[in-house]
C-alpha cells in the first residue's frame, strides 16, 4: 500500500467491511495505532487485478454476499482506494439491510385458521366451532404452544401486570405461572355461566359463591393458593378448561349465545364473553412473552377486528360510567333511545381497522356520520394496548381533530376498559 493509501490518513476513504466479513469488522487493523505490537498482521486473500468499472458493477452483489471469494477479495481491496465506490457500497448495504428486515419466528397467527379452514372444506366437522367462539380458540392455542416452549424455571420469572384504574395507570408485579392462574380464574367465570367446574371452588369454596369480580377472584385464588402447584400442573388445569368451554360452547352454541356472563358491575352476552377472554388471553401471552423474551405477534386480522368491535361497542356505557364518577364531561345534547347523537368517528387503521361512530351523551343514543363533532384515527394494536392499560391515554400514538373534550372522553374510556 503507497503513503497516499495509508488508513490512518484522515483523506483516505472509508474502508467498508463486507457481510462476510462481519466478525472482523470489531478487530483493529493492521498497523493502526491501536492494535497490539503482537497482533499476527491478518493475511490478504489474492484477488484478481478487475478494472475500475467491473468492480464497480459487483457492488451490488458484494452487498447482497452473493460474490465468490475472490470477488469479494477484489472488491473490498477497492474500497479501500476508491471513496466514491466506498460511499456507493455503504447506500447499498443499508438498503439491503432494509430489504431484510428481522423476522419474527413465531408462526404467522392466521396460519392455524387457514390450516383449519383448508381440514374442514374438505371434511366439515360434524360439531363446528361456533364463530364468536374461534377467537379465543385460537389464542388460547398460540399461548398453549408459547407454554410449551418454555421451561420449568422460566415460569417463575417476573411480569409486570399493567391496567388503568380510571385515572393512572397502575401495576402488579407477579409471575408467569401466577398471570396464568389469572387466566384461569376469570375463564372460571365463564365456566360456571356454562354449568361447568369453576377453578376457584377448588381452593376457596365460599369465594366462588360470593365473588364475580375478576380482581376479586383473582386475589382471592393466590391467596388461597398459597406456594402454587408446579407449573405442569398449572398449565393443564388452564388448558383443559379451555377446552372444556369450546367444547361446552360448540355443542350448545344456539343456545348459550345470548347467555348473560356476570361480571360484577357489569354483565355480557356469552358470545361478547368469549370475545373478552380471547382478548385477555393475547395480552396477557404478551406479557409472558416479553417476561421470557419469546417473540409474539399480534391475533389474525378478523380476529383482531372483532376484539375492537367489541371494545368500540363498550365504549359508550363506560363513558356514561366515567360521567357518573365525575371523571368525564357532563353530557351537552341528551336524545332520545335510539336517535342520533353527538357522536365521535373512531377510525382504526392497519390490521383489524374499520369505523366506528362512537355516541358520546347517552349509551342509547345512535352514532353516525350525522352527529360527527371529533374524529380519532389510531393504528389497531395500538387501540388494544390502550384498551388493556398498557399504553396511558395521553401517551396513545392517536390523531384526533374536532372536539378536543369527546376526544379525551373517548380515550380515557377506552383505557378504562382495562383491569387486572
Amino acid at each position: 500500500m503507497s503513503g497516499t493509501d495509508d488508513p490512518r490518513r484522515s483523506d483516505a476513504p472509508p474502508r467498508v467491511p463486507g457481510p462476510r466479513a462481519a466478525a472482523e469488522d470489531s478487530a483493529p487493523w493492521a498497523g493502526a495505532p491501536d492494535a497490539p505490537e503482537t497482533a499476527a498482521p491478518r493475511p490478504a486473500l489474492p484477488h484478481p487485478a478487475l478494472p475500475h468499472p467491473v468492480l464497480k458493477s459487483l457492488l451490488g452483489a458484494w452487498a447482497l454476499a452473493a460474490c465468490s471469494a475472490e470477488e469479494t477479495a477484489a472488491v473490498e481491496g477497492h474500497l479501500t482506494d476508491c471513496a466514491s465506490c466506498a460511499d456507493e457500497a455503504v447506500r447499498l448495504r443499508d438498503a439491503v439491510a432494509l430489504l431484510h428486515p428481522e423476522d419474527s419466528l413465531d408462526l404467522d397467527p392466521g396460519l392455524r385458521s387457514r390450516v383449519l379452514a383448508g381440514a374442514l372444506s374438505r371434511r366439515p366437522a360434524r360439531i363446528p366451532v361456533p364463530d364468536w367462539a374461534a377467537p379465543y380458540e385460537a389464542e388460547a392455542a398460540r399461548l398453549d404452544a408459547l407454554l410449551h416452549d418454555i421451561g420449568e424455571a422460566e415460569w417463575r420469572a417476573p411480569v409486570r401486570l399493567m391496567w388503568f384504574d380510571g385515572r393512572e395507570t397502575v401495576g402488579r408485579d407477579t409471575t408467569v405461572a401466577a398471570v396464568i392462574t389469572h387466566l384461569m380464574t376469570v375463564d372460571g367465570i365463564v365456566a360456571g355461566a356454562l354449568g361447568l367446574r369453576d377453578p376457584l371452588e377448588a381452593v376457596d369454596r365460599d369465594a366462588c359463591a360470593s365473588l364475580r369480580s375478576p380482581t376479586a377472584r383473582t386475589e382471592a385464588y393466590w391467596a388461597a393458593d398459597g406456594a402454587g402447584r408446579e407449573p405442569a400442573a398449572v398449565h393443564a388445569a388452564w388448558r383443559d378448561q379451555g377446552r372444556s368451554l369450546i367444547r361446552k360452547a360448540s355443542f350448545d352454541a344456539d343456545r348459550v349465545a345470548g347467555l348473560a356472563v356476570e361480571y360484577g358491575p357489569f354483565a355480557l352476552p356469552l358470545r361478547d364473553s368469549f370475545l373478552d377472554r380471547a382478548f385477555e388471553c393475547w395480552v396477557h401471552a404478551g406479557d409472558i412473552a416479553e417476561a421470557v423474551a419469546y417473540p409474539y405477534t399480534a391475533p389474525s386480522s378478523t380476529h383482531l377486528h372483532r376484539m375492537i368491535d367489541l371494545a368500540a361497542r363498550l365504549l359508550p356505557t363506560v363513558i356514561a360510567g366515567r360521567r357518573r364518577a365525575g371523571l368525564a364531561a357532563p353530557a351537552r345534547e341528551l336524545v332520545p333511545v335510539g336517535t342520533v347523537g353527538r357522536s365521535l368517528h373512531l377510525e382504526i387503521e392497519g390490521s383489524g381497522g374499520g369505523h366506528w361512530y362512537i355516541p358520546l351523551d347517552s349509551p342509547g343514543a345512535v352514532g353516525s356520520a350525522e352527529g360527527e363533532v371529533a374524529h380519532v384515527a389510531v393504528e389497531g394494536v395500538e387501540f388494544c394496548r390502550l384498551a388493556s392499560g398498557r399504553v396511558a391515554p395521553g401517551d396513545a400514538a392517536a390523531g384526533g381533530l374536532g372536539d378536543a373534550e369527546a376526544i379525551r372522553d373517548v380515550l380515557y374510556a377506552a383505557a378504562s376498559l382495562s383491569r387486572l
